[in-house]
């Protein structure tokens, strides 16, 4: 599974890239607001920090301007991933920006039947929101399964399931569990799956034995 970051910080993604536990990135507008920066300038220095996909979100919600806005974001790095919301519109930009060789990514997914058609207009990654689901009484890990049933029908199919909205540490290991391409966590949700209260006893058990031996390596 690919770990992706959710966020606009580009301090927390400098940190995560230095363990290597990150593949990509993903910003939407509301990051970028919590970021206070332009936001061309913020996605720009997030693709030289990481060389996986780094998803930028358009904002307009009609064809001919999110087409515009998507190719002005391609140009900024080789891989930005424009971001489009799953409507007619933000289909129809999708499968123009993937003819010309740009990766999409299609948010706000919350059926399969919507799955199914971004991936038919060439999306590159299709974004279904668990935890929103989860939040309205539905469950939102039944939709992954959903969709990575019908994409195993159709091997042609490309797109990758990029699991959103993620909430916990259990959704990531539920959607990995699911064989789900992608997971983007927030980076506090990303330092839980570190977390372990037998890791954190074990070694202070250790590390108190050591000092008993009076001993150093270096």
């Amino acid at each position: 599974m690919k770990f992706f970051v959710d966020t606009a910080d580009v301090a927390e993604i400098k940190d995560l890239a230095a363990s290597g536990l990150l593949d990509g990135v993903t910003t939407n507008p509301s990051l970028i607001m919590k970021a206070g920066r332009p936001m061309l300038d913020v996605i720009k220095e997030i693709c030289a920090i990481v060389p996986g996909p780094v998803s930028a979100e358009t904002v307009a919600t009609d064809h001919k301007t999110m087409l515009a806005e998507g190719r002005k974001l391609a140009k900024l790095a080789k891989n930005v991933a424009v971001k489009v919301p799953l409507t007619p519109d933000g289909l129809k930009t999708c499968k123009a920006l993937a003819a010309e060789g740009t990766m999409v990514n299609v948010t706000l997914c919350f059926s399969a039947a919507q799955a199914l058609l971004a991936a038919k207009a060439g999306a590159a990654f299709i974004s279904p929101f668990v935890g929103r689901l989860d939040d309205i009484g539905q469950d939102g890990m039944h939709l992954i399964a959903e969709i990575m049933t019908i994409y195993r029908q159709y091997p042609h199919f490309e797109t990758e399931v990029l699991v959103a909205s993620v909430r916990h540490s259990m959704h990531v290991v539920q959607a990995a569990k699911l064989g789900a391409h992608v997971a983007t966590v927030p980076p506090n949700v990303l330092r839980q799956l570190f977390k372990h209260a037998l890791t954190d006893n074990g070694l202070k058990a250790f590390l108190d034995d050591w000092a008993k031996t009076g001993q150093s390596i270096l």
